[in-house]
């Protein structure tokens, strides 16, 4: 019974879990914190990795090992493999302004880019965080020799992180970087050039079962990793049809897709998949954290919020809440403001704030969903997970909000999980993944409700900007 482990190294903490290579069955798991903030020294992924692989009972029994990240993440790292700066992380929105100016400098802006790598860049992705460096710190840019991103990062680290051209990475996350085609599975260099003014060494990009190496000390096979979207894929087992519907510090709906995508309105990121096709995705930057909010201004925990929200009538009498509180990344407002729309004398009860708040949440996806539709893509039924997937109330409104069945598979840690299918995979080195049994399902059905979407769509762009500062 070969082992396998699955690494999930996300925004908040790391995740690790054992699993039997064969039948994908649960062997142990353990997990760490990570720092808060929007930029992180890599070494506190490594310290947590340590620990989190330390409290599921160690890496000694493992054939093989895979490690998923946050995507987008830039890692700089000088002639020595020493880390230049603190990462910047996918949610730091300070590169809005590079964004923006990379898309006018291209020629056909948004559509030249669309073109090129099958999205439109966005303060989110690595291209765009690469120019703020040029720019802000050039001293930090001119010193960067490699740039990678956190589970390229992590993987090299579990080989020893030596010689700069041992980088490697994935096709489904170096898709998130804007300097690389999904479409033409190569580089584009010259979009890296007109980023950043030079060209550092870039990682090799592995198949998707393709070994990175082994660990340091020879024991384990290494995966090539992916981003977290891919092995999540993976990892919920999704099929042709399927859209996932993931509810973590962000909001995230992707789906699996046989043609690669390219929307020039950037709604819709054309990124590729962790099995060789493509995964276009549409990312919210407030999800889990718009419950936490509402929670916390209540004074009350998440299964309360639940309960409250449920005690209010479908869109709760007129109360609205756009949930752009950490700013927004689709629609693109890096500097927009969460706003409350509706307040009257009937409805400013706490139920009624619980609901709004779900249903502001609900509706931001379900307008990703349209997007995904707009750019060819025709889902069939979503499967929701992640952390907010274990509301009993977002459970129950979801599939009136986004108009279709909603599954929720049984919880578990879907990128670690992916992450670790993905080493049986490149362990067992055929042509298709292993076939894991999937845990038991909870089913959703509703009538739709399009009246709690259009009265949100009336009030979503009544929002402010952040003053300058």
């Amino acid at each position: 019974m070969p082992l396998v482990a699955g690494v999930d190294s996300s925004t908040q903490s790391c995740k690790v879990v054992i699993r039997d290579a064969d039948t994908g069955v649960l062997v142990r798991h353990g997990s760490a914190r990570h720092p808060d903030g929007t930029e992180v020294d890599p070494q506190a992924w490594w310290d947590a990795l340590q620990a989190a692989a330390a409290a599921a009972g160690g890496l000694d029994d493992v054939a093989a090992i895979s490690v998923g990240a946050q995507q987008h993440g830039m890692v700089c790292l000088d002639e020595s493999g020493a880390v230049v700066r603190d990462a910047l992380l996918w949610n730091d929105t300070r590169s809005a302004r590079a964004a923006a100016d990379l898309v006018g400098e291209l020629a056909d802006g948004a559509a030249g880019w669309a073109r090129s790598v099958g999205s439109v860049p966005v303060a989110s992705f690595t291209v765009t965080k690469l120019r703020w460096l040029a720019e802000h710190e050039p001293r930090n840019a001119e010193r960067t020799a490699a740039v990678c991103l956190p589970h390229d990062w992590l993987s090299w680290r579990l080989r020893g992180g030596s010689e700069l051209d041992a980088l490697a990475t994935d096709r489904s996350d170096v898709s998130g970087t804007g300097y690389w085609s999904p479409a033409e599975g190569a580089y584009r260099p010259e979009l890296l050039q007109l980023a950043m003014g030079r060209q550092p060494l870039l990682p090799r990009v592995l198949g998707p079962a393709e070994a990175a190496g082994t660990l340091a000390d020879g024991t384990a096979l290494i995966g090539p990793g992916a981003g977290d979207n891919a092995a999540a894929a993976l990892g919920v087992g999704a099929r042709s049809g399927d859209v996932i519907i993931s509810i973590g510090t962000s909001g995230v709906a992707c789906a699996l897709s046989v043609t690669p995508t390219a929307d020039a309105s950037g709604s819709v990121a054309g990124f590729a998949d962790g099995t060789g096709a493509f995964l276009p995705l549409v990312a919210t930057l407030n999800a889990g954290q718009v419950l936490d909010a509402v929670a916390r201004l209540l004074g009350i925990g998440l299964a309360e919020l639940s309960d409250l929200a449920l005690q209010a009538p479908p869109g709760a009498d007129g109360l609205v809440l756009v949930p752009y509180l950490a700013g927004e990344r689709t629609p693109n407002k890096p500097d927009a403001t969460g706003a409350l729309h509706g307040l009257q004398l009937g409805n400013t009860t706490r139920p009624h704030l619980a609901r709004a708040a779900i249903e502001g949440l609900l509706c931001g996806l379900a307008d990703g969903l349209d997007a995904l539709r707009a750019a060819g893509v025709q889902p069939a039924r979503a499967l929701l997970v992640g952390g907010g997937a274990r509301s009993e109330a977002l459970r129950r409104m979801a599939p009136a909000i986004l108009g279709m069945p909603v599954i929720v598979p049984t919880p578990s840690e879907y990128v670690a999980d992916g992450a670790a299918r993905q080493a049986a995979w490149a362990l067992a080195g055929t042509a298709e993944p292993p076939r894991w049994t999937a845990g038991a399902s909870a089913h959703f059905e509703a009538d739709p409700q399009p009246a709690v979407r259009d009265r949100y769509a009336q009030v979503r762009d009544l929002v402010a900007d952040r003053p300058n500062e």
